[in-house]
């Protein structure tokens, strides 16, 4: 969310990671390792989605389009791909008082959502992650929360405006820990999604940023809903730079059983950001 672009990149290694059991879960789902690559920061550093072909949509603070960012967008977060269109996260200044939800159909029409913040919301437009009926968007704050926030998902929802317009919250997913920093979600299947944490304190979870699985108690159906949190493991750091790591984007790709998870290294190596790829063992 915060990184400025300088110079050089970074280089990894492949580890083995298992993970932690929810008691929403029928097995313990153990993720393993299986490659690394890499993406230019300025152009895909916040975010990625998986389309249908397998390829990669990313995102980054370069692909914000000019007539966004002379909206006063000037931020795009995690985006999302579902049934073709695809879904963007934006934000504006520490002064904003909206947020903004960029859907672009399969034929390249953009349309506009745009969600007026209520009593008590942040700013912050994190991500975008579409349930797998295609039915709600959800998306999420920054800092401390214990809740991730939910709309009916734009164009594909029939409850909303057919050409952009004002998108209001529906009841929300509340989860059962606070977590921090948030910065990507999507989903594995209809109860359960997996979020990227760039917390590092280890004081709400005791990995240093944590990739966090969410049970949810039922599919989102447009009311209120439980999320059961668990820490899976520790999102790699490794690079020939010292210093503070940034977790950002995740993605699933269900139709492959790959995940994806964005870390983008410190100081000048923070020109390319490092996509872990895992699979389920």
């Amino acid at each position: 969310m915060r990184r400025q672009l300088f110079v050089l990149a970074a280089l990894g290694a492949a580890v083995t990671l298992g993970a932690a059991t929810s008691p929403a879960s029928a097995a313990t789902p153990v993720w393993q390792e299986t490659g690394t690559a890499y993406v230019d920061s300025l152009g895909g550093g916040q975010g990625l989605a998986s389309r249908a072909d397998g390829s990669l949509l990313h995102r980054g603070l370069g692909s914000i389009p000019l007539d966004l960012r002379i909206k006063g967008w000037n931020h795009v977060g995690d985006p999302d791909i579902a049934q073709g269109y695809v879904f963007d996260a934006y934000q504006g200044s520490d002064t904003a008082t909206s947020k903004m939800f960029a859907v672009t159909t399969p034929s390249g029409k953009r349309y506009e959502y745009v969600h007026t913040l209520d009593a008590g919301e942040k700013l912050n437009n994190s991500f975008a992650s579409v349930s797998p009926d295609g039915q709600w968007l959800v998306s999420g704050e920054w800092g401390d929360q214990n809740r991730l926030q939910v709309f009916p998902a734009p164009l594909l929802n029939a409850a909303t405006p057919r050409t952009g317009g004002a998108l209001p919250q529906t009841p929300q997913i509340t989860l059962d820990k606070p977590v921090r920093d948030i910065q990507g979600c999507d989903f594995v299947n209809d109860t359960r999604l997996v979020c990227a944490s760039d917390d590092g304190s280890k004081e709400l979870f005791p990995e240093d940023r944590p990739l966090l699985q969410v049970d949810l108690t039922h599919r989102l159906d447009g009311g209120p809903v439980t999320g059961h949190v668990t820490s899976l493991f520790a999102l790699p750091q490794r690079s020939v730079c010292s210093g503070t790591f940034e977790a950002e984007g995740v993605d699933y790709d269900a139709a492959r059983g790959t995940l994806r998870a964005e870390v983008v290294p410190p100081g000048v190596c923070q020109v390319a950001t490092t996509v872990y790829t895992y699979r389920l063992q």
